[in-house]
């Protein structure tokens, strides 16, 4: 893997609140093209390592956390422009319509005017909202509220797409054309992807996930860790990834307890 091949680097990231210790030793690599999941319940450290990635928090002393070659936070504003980020809350402009959001963070962007209007009619049929795209935002559903919020992170065609529980609230159908569509761009296009989802099932979508509890207790493609576990335990047939988890998760807490290692 050559050195530029190297989107995201993240070492020795641990996070304290206080008394409470929401990150330690963290360790993530995600290669260019690469659709990386950090897979974790709720409360397990996702939403915080998303955070100071983008310099929204300050990591603890001693973390390494580099983007594009870039250190992060110093360097952040070199490689924000590359960025596409879709945030687990909503963080959009209610007042307005779905496609004066578009509009408004398509300027931001500063899209080519000759392509800006085409690209957001095809993000809006994508997300399956072009029937809706005059409709007022606080007049919509959660879910319409969501898919608008990954069509203006898609808006400018970054090189490094973070999504944060993306499918929260979407219906399977749509669930399935948003996945297809974030292989398509990986493959194609070449876009590195962070996301973070705690359905399982979505997990062996990505070409490498980390479970992650505070710190990656496992790492590795999909289908290799289910064929480990089947080996672990003799099965008859692969495991499925809630399994895959729910096992590591176990032997990450029992070594905790013993006051060892996994």
């Amino acid at each position: 893997m050559i050195k530029n091949d190297l989107v995201v680097s993240i070492h020795n990231l641990s996070k304290t609140f206080g008394d409470f210790k929401a990150l330690e030793d963290l360790e993530i690599t995600i290669n260019k093209g690469e659709i990386f999941g950090l897979i974790g319940p709720n409360g397990s450290g996702k939403t915080t390592t998303i955070n100071i990635l983008l310099g929204l928090l300050k990591a603890d002393h001693g973390a390494e956390i580099k983007v594009f070659g870039h250190s992060v936070p110093s360097e952040l504003p070199k490689v924000f422009p590359f960025i596409g980020y879709m945030p687990q809350d909503i963080s959009l402009y209610m007042d307005l319509s779905i496609i004066q959001n578009l509009r408004f963070f398509a300027n931001l962007y500063d899209i080519n005017s000759n392509n800006k209007m085409n690209y957001i009619d095809e993000i809006l049929e994508l997300v399956d909202l072009t029937e809706f795209k005059n409709r007022q935002l606080n007049k919509c559903s959660g879910g319409m509220q969501r898919r608008t919020s990954l069509a203006i992170a898609l808006l400018h065609k970054p090189k490094l797409l973070i999504l944060d529980e993306p499918t929260v609230g979407v219906d399977p159908d749509l669930r399935y054309v948003f996945w297809e569509y974030f292989k398509k761009i990986s493959k194609e296009q070449g876009t590195s992807i962070l996301i973070t989802t705690h359905y399982l099932a979505e997990s062996v979508k990505c070409d490498k996930i980390g479970f992650i509890n505070k710190k990656i207790i496992k790492y590795g493609i999909p289908l290799d860790l289910q064929n480990e576990l089947k080996t672990i335990n003799n099965a008859p047939k692969l495991p499925d990834m809630e399994e895959v988890f729910m096992y590591w998760n176990h032997k990450h807490k029992k070594a905790i307890n013993l006051g060892g290692n996994v």
